[in-house]
């Protein structure tokens, strides 16, 4: 799809404006309700939608056919930043009225750090095409490596902070306390962080390990820079209302780990195939239309499977609780 630095330029401009607004209108600290995350949720489904269908109308089929795949699978593995974004919140305790606040910031942060990360995979596919190979082994890889998280026992799962974030830490230092909206203030002197700056990073930066799965597996199904983009960035906007949404739902969904393995491992061997592909060899292609109806597929599937375990886990414990009651 050949895109026009003027079509940059107004995509990134209608972006920042649809941001501005969700920021004026939720700029008040407060416990957002259900009601407020599920309508904003919509909204940017919504948004995302036409967006795709805009493609479709003014640009081609294929691209909206690329753009709605990458979307449901940077959306669908952006509910796994969830599960930390949870612990993120935990270990900082966070006031829940400054929660919306801490991951709309923090969530612009990871936006800026996943642009970057996105033009530079753009300029190394360009440069060498063998980087598919890395690419597609990375992430068959890394599909193995969440079946094996999987499989663990993660009740006593912590957030663990990063290098960056600690040598920020120790570099400005941090406030024993929240300080309303402020990000920095004077503590004997010296101007330091405050918790809520620190978490707002926490948030940003642990967002960069996610990219390396989910930039490569865009990859997978588009080549093109914009669609990668204008992908992440609707799917990372709609981020925060989902928080909120289905906050109470993360536990529930006990196989989606399993589903986002299958996905991750499929858009390998896509790539890996892709990679032989362009090296002359007569190899299968994997199709954006199947590629979108296997992610789908699977997303439904896991999350059926999820519900079913949960509900059978939840009548269990029900029914083992007289029991020891009586013991």
């Amino acid at each position: 799809m050949d895109v026009s630095w003027t079509l940059w330029a107004l995509t990134i401009l209608g972006l920042c404006l649809l941001i501005g607004a969700d920021f004026f209108i939720g700029r008040k600290p407060h416990d957002v309700s259900i009601k407020e995350a599920g309508t904003w949720t919509v909204v940017w489904i919504v948004l995302a939608a036409l967006f795709g269908l805009g493609l479709w109308f003014f640009g081609n089929g294929q691209a909206s056919q690329e753009f709605f795949a990458g979307f449901i699978t940077e959306k669908s593995l952006s509910v796994d930043n969830l599960f930390v974004f949870v612990l993120i919140m935990a270990k900082f305790a966070v006031p829940s009225h400054l929660q919306q606040r801490v991951l709309l910031v923090g969530v612009l942060i990871a936006l800026v750090l996943r642009a970057i990360f996105i033009a530079a995979g753009a300029a190394i596919i360009a440069s060498f095409s063998w980087v598919f190979y890395i690419f597609g082994a990375f992430l068959i890889y890394t599909a193995w490596k969440l079946i094996q998280e999987a499989r663990k026992d993660e009740d006593e799962e912590e957030f663990e902070e990063n290098r960056l974030l600690k040598s920020v830490e120790k570099r400005f230092g941090v406030a024993d306390k929240y300080h309303g909206t402020k990000l920095f203030i004077e503590s004997n002197g010296k101007r330091v962080l405050t918790p809520l700056m620190v978490v707002m990073l926490a948030i940003g930066t642990t967002d960069v390990l996610f990219a390396l799965d989910s930039i490569p597996a865009i990859f997978g199904l588009t080549q093109d820079p914009y669609i990668v983009f204008t992908a992440n960035a609707f799917a990372l906007m709609g981020l925060r209302q989902l928080y909120f949404l289905i906050g109470g739902l993360l536990k529930k969904l006990v196989h989606l780990s399993y589903g986002l393995s299958i996905i991750l491992g499929f858009i390998g061997v896509k790539l890996v195939l892709h990679a032989l592909h362009e090296s002359g060899l007569h190899v299968p292609v994997v199709s954006i239309p199947v590629s979108l109806g296997v992610i789908c597929g699977v997303l439904v599937i896991t999350t059926i499977t999820s519900l079913i375990a949960s509900k059978k886990q939840a009548a269990a414990e029900a029914a083992a609780r007289p029991e020891s009651i009586d013991a």
